[in-house]
C-alpha cells in the first residue's frame, strides 16, 4: 500500500480547465469608471464563517473518513475513496482523477495527500481574484436557483463593508420577482432600480448603470430572470445584457456570478456549460447547501469546467451567504475543524 505508482498515460490528471478569455477579462477588468472598489475585505471568509463553511461540506465526511480508515487499514485499492467521491457528487472523470493523484502523492497519509490534494484543485476559488472587486455582478441562473434572494444578500454584506451598493431587479418576465427584490432591498436600505414587468431587461440595465454612475454606487448587482441553459433565445437575450454593459460602462470591472443549486449534483455541470457559452462565467454561487446537497459538484465544477466557487448559502439570512473557502471546505469534507485544515 506504502508504494507510490508510476501514473500511466491513460489515467486522469488534476488539473483545472483554463478558463478561455480568461486573462482577457481580467486584463483592464480592475478599470472602473468610478475609481475600482477596494473593499476585497467584502468576500473573504472571516473565522466563525470558515466554520459556517466546513459545516456546509460535512453531510458528507463520514464518506471519507470511513474510506481514508479502510486505506490505512491495509485496503489494497483507493476504490473506497473513488466510491466516496462518487456517492458525494464528484462526477467520475474528476473523482477518479483525485485519486490518482492522491494516491501518487509523495509524503504523508493518506489523509493528507487528499486534503492537499482537494485544497490545490479548489484553492484558485478561494474570494475575489484581485485586491479590486467587480464594480458590476450580473446574477445568471435557472429558476428556482436562489438569484434573487443571493442579490439582495450580497448587496447586504456590501453595504456593511462599507460600500454603496444598487440593486437592479432585470427579471421582467415575473412581477413577483421584481416585487420579491423591492421588499428585500427594503429590508436592507439598499436602493434599487426596476426593470417594467414584460418589458426589456436591458433598457432597466441601461438605467440603472447610468444612475450608479450618477450617484457614484458600487457595486452594480443584478438580478436577471431564470432561463434554461437549452432555450436559445432566452440564452442570447442573456449575450445582449453582456453587450449592453460592455457599451454602456465600457471599463467598469464585470463579474458573472452562475447561481446554481447544489442539490441538483452531476445536473449542475450542464447548466454551468451552457450559462458560460453564453454570458462567459467568472464564478459559481452554490446555494442550498443547507438542503441535502453534498457539495461534491464544486469539484467537478472546477477540474472540467474551470470555473471558480465564489459563494455558498447555507441557509435564508443575509448572513448565510458566506465567501468561499477552500481550506474550510475541504476539512468540512475530511470531518475535521478549519484549525485542524492544511490551508490554517
Amino acid at each position: 500500500m506504502g508504494r507510490h505508482r508510476r501514473r500511466g498515460c491513460g489515467e486522469p490528471r488534476l488539473r483545472a480547465t483554463p478558463r478561455r478569455g480568461e486573462a482577457h477579462r481580467r486584463s483592464g477588468a480592475r478599470r472602473t469608471r468610478g475609481g475600482a472598489l477596494r473593499l476585497a475585505f467584502w468576500r473573504k471568509a472571516q473565522p466563525e464563517e470558515k466554520e459556517r463553511v466546513a459545516t456546509a461540506a460535512a453531510p458528507v465526511a463520514s464518506g471519507f473518513v470511513g474510506a481514508l480508515r479502510r486505506i490505512s487499514e491495509g485496503a489494497e485499492t483507493w476504490k473506497p475513496l473513488e466510491e466516496a467521491l462518487l456517492l458525494a457528487d464528484v462526477g467520475p472523470a474528476t473523482s477518479a482523477a483525485i485519486v490518482a493523484t492522491a494516491r501518487d502523492a509523495s509524503g504523508g497519509s493518506a489523509r493528507d495527500r487528499l486534503e492537499r490534494t482537494l485544497i490545490e484543485l479548489l484553492r484558485e476559488a478561494d474570494g475575489a481574484p484581485s485586491a479590486d472587486d467587480a464594480a458590476i455582478i450580473l446574477l445568471v441562473g435557472a429558476n428556482g436557483a436562489g438569484k434573487t434572494t443571493t442579490a439582495a444578500k450580497l448587496a447586504a454584506r456590501a453595504k456593511r463593508a462599507g460600500a454603496s451598493p444598487l440593486l437592479v431587479a432585470a427579471d421582467t418576465f415575473r412581477a413577483a420577482a421584481i416585487d420579491q427584490l423591492r421588499l428585500l432591498a427594503e429590508r436592507e436600505g439598499v436602493p434599487i432600480i426596476e426593470g417594467r414587468a414584460g418589458g426589456d431587461p436591458s433598457a432597466a440595465i441601461h438605467d440603472a448603470l447610468t444612475a450608479a454612475a450618477a450617484r457614484d454606487l458600487t457595486p452594480v448587482i443584478v438580478d436577471t430572470a431564470g432561463r434554461m441553459q437549452t432555450k436559445v433565445g432566452l440564452m442570447e437575450e442573456l449575450a445582449k445584457i453582456r453587450r449592453v454593459i460592455s457599451k454602456v460602462a465600457p471599463d467598469a470591472a464585470t463579474e458573472v456570478l452562475l447561481v446554481l443549486d447544489a442539490t441538483l449534483g452531476q445536473n449542475g455541470l450542464a447548466q454551468a456549460r451552457g450559462f458560460d457559452r453564453a454570458a462567459g462565467i467568472d464564478g459559481v454561487v452554490l446555494t442550498k447547501l443547507d438542503a441535502g446537497a453534498r457539495g461534491g459538484a464544486a469539484l467537478g465544477l472546477r477540474r472540467e469546467l474551470g470555473l471558480p466557487i465564489r459563494w455558498i448559502a447555507a441557509g435564508e439570512r443575509a448572513e448565510d451567504l458566506l465567501p468561499f473557502d477552500a481550506a474550510a471546505f475541504v476539512a468540512g469534507l475530511l470531518g475535521e475543524t478549519v484549525t485542524r485544515s492544511a490551508g490554517e
